[in-house]
């Protein structure tokens, strides 16, 4: 019996050792990519090896660029759409996550997240799509990294940089030359918002440009963008 136990802490002992070396490994990316531009996220690597699943010669649409090089318009449509209060928040907007759990609770399921844009990066650049028991105890972990290295403007850089935007299209540029043919500095006021309208269900939107809930979306967004403080 003293033998079983031995081992049992043997390991339970190991596997916090190995957590202990996760975290540490994760930090030292999130160190880095202050002042470094990651060349791609957990979640970009996800959806090419979707994709070359289907097509083994396909590629993701990606270019980084820098922040002064985005549309203001653009900066202020996802702060309107996804954290109105991005610039005060250390990562979490409470209120934003209980207004969701209130409104998942009355729908009966999920159709709010509450998620800040700090969370939604830890989520893109380390975290796999799989749903799993820990997943939102190690976003929340990785928020608190991010928040506590980085900068608002650069965390928000990096997002604009990574996020989805269609099927294999990922950041600002990408997006920008995908639905519009110009660059992510000369997106105007009304394809901004709706870029950000997209963000929810981007592959979605991709292939379905005149859904109604979109162009609904975006008149709301373009209605919110004039009050939207972005760093």
């Amino acid at each position: 019996m003293k033998k079983t136990w031995r081992w049992a802490w043997r390991i339970l002992v190991l596997l916090f050792a190995l957590l202990l070396l996760y975290q540490a490994w994760v930090f030292a990316h999130i160190w880095w990519w202050a002042d470094h531009d990651p060349a791609a996220s957990a979640f970009m690597e996800d959806r090419l090896e979707a994709l070359q699943s289907r097509k083994p010669n396909a590629g993701l649409q990606h270019r980084w660029v820098p922040y002064g090089k985005i549309s203001s318009h653009l900066k202020r449509a996802l702060i309107a759409s996804e954290d109105a209060k991005f610039v005060d928040h250390e990562g979490f907007d409470w209120e934003g996550i209980q207004k969701a759990y209130e409104k998942n609770l009355r729908k009966g399921r999920i159709v709010a997240g509450g998620s800040t844009i700090s969370q939604q990066l830890a989520k893109n650049l380390f975290l796999s799509g799989k749903r799993t028991p820990w997943r939102k105890l190690e976003e929340a972990t990785i928020t608190v990294m991010l928040e506590g290295v980085m900068e608002k403007r650069r965390i928000f850089e990096i997002y604009l940089n990574v996020i989805e935007w269609g099927n294999g299209v990922f950041g600002a540029e990408a997006a920008a030359r995908h639905y519009y043919s110009v660059s992510a500095a000369q997106l105007s006021a009304e394809q901004a918002a709706r870029l950000a309208a997209m963000v929810p269900n981007p592959r979605y939107y991709d292939s379905h440009r005149e859904a109604k809930g979109l162009l609904r979306k975006t008149e709301i967004i373009l209605e919110r963008m004039g009050e939207a403080e972005i760093p």
